[in-house]
C-alpha cells in the first residue's frame, strides 16, 4: 500500500553521476558532496549503504526526539544509534537489511524499550521499510 503525503514539508534535491564506481553526488545546496565507490573496492568515495545508515540512524534519532517530546519524555543528549545495512542477492537482483543499535544512556530500559518502539511506527526510513526489507531495532 503507498502511502501519501499530506503536505510536502521538505524536498531533498541532488545530482549523482557514474553512479557507485567512481561516481560522485551533491546535493542542490552544496551540503553534501561526496564520491562514490563500491563497497570492498579500494575506491575512495563513500557507497549508498553508508549513506542509508547515516541517513536511518539520523531520522530515528529525530524520530526518538519528536516522540519524546509528545510524551513529554527527555531525550538523553548522548543519545546514539549504530546502524549496519547489509548488501546482497536476493531472487530479483539485488537489496539490503538493516540493524540499528538504540543507546539512550541514563533512561529506564521500559521507558527506553517503549520510546524506541513508538520511534519505529513514525520514523519515515521505519516506514519506507516496513515490509519491504528485514530492519532488527535493538535497545543496547
Amino acid at each position: 500500500m503507498t502511502t501519501t503525503l499530506d503536505k510536502v514539508l521538505y524536498t531533498a534535491q541532488s545530482h549523482t553521476t557514474g553512479g557507485r564506481d567512481g561516481g560522485a553526488g551533491k546535493s542542490s545546496d552544496g551540503k553534501l558532496d561526496v564520491e562514490l565507490s563500491s563497497p570492498g573496492t579500494s575506491g575512495t568515495g563513500t557507497n549508498p549503504e553508508q549513506l542509508f545508515a547515516i541517513g536511518y540512524s539520523a531520522c530515528f534519532i529525530g524520530a526518538m526526539k519528536a516522540v519524546g517530546g509528545m510524551k513529554k519524555i527527555t531525550v538523553p543528549a548522548d543519545v546514539a544509534v549504530d546502524a549496519e545495512v547489509d548488501l546482497g542477492p536476493t531472487a530479483k537482483g539485488y537489496g539490503i537489511a538493516v540493524r540499528l543499535k538504540v543507546s539512550l544512556p541514563g533512561m529506564e530500559r521500559e521507558a527506553a524499550q517503549a520510546l524506541v518502539d513508538a520511534a519505529h511506527g513514525v520514523c519515515p526510513y521505519s516506514n519506507a521499510t516496513r515490509g519491504n526489507i528485514p530492519v532488527e531495532i535493538t535497545l543496547v
